[in-house]
């Protein structure tokens, strides 16, 4: 055996132990490592942040769903989310978003049409209808909505409940959260976990009685 031949013996001897020692360390004992800590110091984080109605997993508090019947119709009694452009609708494995320019032809009619029927089911203003209500978020995913969207659809949903808009406002303040840090971004409401924190109060009216926070 020559010398260069050793020599590059030598070399890919001394790659390969270093491989196998790195992946042993950053792939496995790392992993291990990082996963213990978020399984001990950040459970509900580290496992999707799934939230529950009762005994049943009805979603994730970072994944934002629609509460619509089966023609794709909002559900009157539920808090609506924003619009979705993601597969079919908030679809986890699609997330995107229209790719529509402010200008694009589709995106200010698809804005005008959701415009009308917000007015037309929460009897307000088109004017008085906040951007989130009617435009998609960059991911499709967003479960959250502003403060101005979800205490817009105060009265109807205690009308169509047969609730006080007390209680129902009450909801809106408990859910919204403010910014991060006190100052970075903007306040939100979680819309699934609003709707489930709605569905305790339970209902007078026929139209909820067999509905569930995850209607969508």
């Amino acid at each position: 055996m020559t010398t260069t031949s050793r020599t590059a013996g030598r070399q890919y001897w001394v790659a390969l132990r270093a491989m196998i020692v790195f992946t042993a360390v950053l792939g496995v004992a790392y992993t291990l490592l990082i996963t213990g800590i978020g399984q001990l110091a950040f459970p509900a984080q580290a496992n999707g942040s799934l939230v529950k109605s009762g005994d049943a997993v009805v979603g994730s508090a970072l994944i934002g769903q629609s509460f619509t019947d089966a023609d794709g119709n909002a559900l009157p009694e539920w808090f609506q989310s924003r619009p979705s452009a993601a597969g079919d609708g908030y679809d986890a494995a699609a997330s995107s978003g229209s790719n529509w320019g402010p200008e694009n032809a589709d995106l200010l009619a698809a804005i005008d049409e959701r415009k009308a029927a917000i007015a037309e089911s929460d009897g307000v203003s088109p004017d008085q209808i906040p951007a989130d209500a009617v435009t998609a978020s960059a991911s499709g995913l967003d479960p959250h909505i502003g403060p101005e969207y979800a205490q817009l659809q105060v009265e109807r949903i205690a009308t169509t409940r047969g609730l006080s808009t007390e209680e129902v406002q009450r909801l809106v303040d408990n859910a919204t959260q403010s910014r991060d840090l006190g100052y970075l971004g903007e306040p939100t409401v979680n819309v699934l976990q609003l709707n489930i924190a709605l569905a305790g109060l339970g209902s007078s009216g026929a139209a909820a009685a067999g509905s569930s926070p995850a209607a969508g």
